[in-house]
């Protein structure tokens, strides 16, 4: 009890973490429990009741196809959990070695890490395009193009604490010792990771909603039949005045999950660095 509560503490202490964990809870709930919470299948059409309006029946209103919203709104965030988590492992599982091995072997990370400073040359939306166009359409294809873009941020802050780390006097103790780059990288430098790395991943989540998105918006992510917020989007611009519900809802969401990941982040962030978790034991 005592542990889970110091990592409540930073979100009971700010009312706006708070809510951001609370609206992070109900997107993975939606996610996990989407057939059961859904009142109607996502893809069953009904012409009859097309562009109904919010109603007690249809609770976010019908498309043109006369598809549930709120069915399809519930199962975007299935797609949404599932690229989310799969542009952090994708980005942690490349950005990560890169970073470490750059620290620990000088040569090799010149030459690594000016290949990632050339990537963040490129802009986050216009990198992932380039990299959508050349694999595919396709939920994996997305997965890679918006991890990518990532993994470049994730290695250089890996990078840059694995250096801080490398420094630091139990490392070169260990070094003179007599301990080799593999022990040194497994016994000090990736563990003292794991609190930066942990915020680092609930920004990505929360870039990697965005991203995915965009790519949706624009014919280059999801299938079309495939029930995501981007492709909602898309689909509804062109009922902006006669039924702006289907923009609101599904665009509502893609704010209220990015919002609610980064204030968990920033929530993280204070648990987890030394500076700011005295001042929270002090307040508890």
């Amino acid at each position: 009890m005592n542990v889970l509560a110091s990592w409540l503490t930073p979100f009971l202490n700010r009312r706006l973490s708070m809510f951001g964990l609370i609206i992070l809870a109900a997107v993975i709930i939606a996610a996990l429990f989407a057939p059961w919470i859904a009142p109607f299948d996502p893809l069953e059409i009904d012409p009859i009741n097309r562009l109904t309006p919010p109603n007690s029946i249809y609770l976010f209103g019908t498309d043109h196809f006369g598809r549930d919203t709120f069915s399809r709104v519930i199962y975007g965030a299935r797609l949404a959990l599932l690229i989310g988590t799969g542009v952090v492992a994708f980005a942690l599982a490349t950005g990560v070695p890169i970073g470490v091995a750059s620290a620990l072997f000088p040569r090799l990370g010149l030459v690594l890490m000016r290949i990632v400073d050339l990537l963040m040359a490129f802009p986050a939306l216009l990198l992932a395009l380039g990299l959508i166009v050349i694999l595919g359409q396709g939920v994996v294809n997305a997965i890679l193009a918006i991890g990518v873009v990532y993994l470049t941020t994730t290695a250089r802050i890996t990078y840059s604490v694995a250096l801080r780390l490398k420094a630091e006097t139990y490392v070169e103790a260990g070094a003179s010792m007599g301990g080799t780059i593999w022990w040194l990288a497994t016994r000090h430098v990736i563990p003292n990771l794991v609190s930066p790395l942990l915020v680092q991943a609930s920004f990505v989540f929360a870039f990697a909603q965005l991203g995915a998105a965009s790519l949706d918006f624009l014919g280059l992510g999801a299938p079309p039949e495939v029930p995501s917020w981007g492709n909602m989007l898309a689909e509804s611009r062109r009922f902006i005045t006669r039924a702006p519900w289907l923009l609101f809802y599904p665009g509502i969401m893609i704010v209220l999950t990015a919002f609610s990941l980064n204030l968990v982040g920033d929530a993280l962030r204070d648990r987890l660095d030394p500076r700011f978790r005295d001042a929270l034991a002090a307040k508890g």
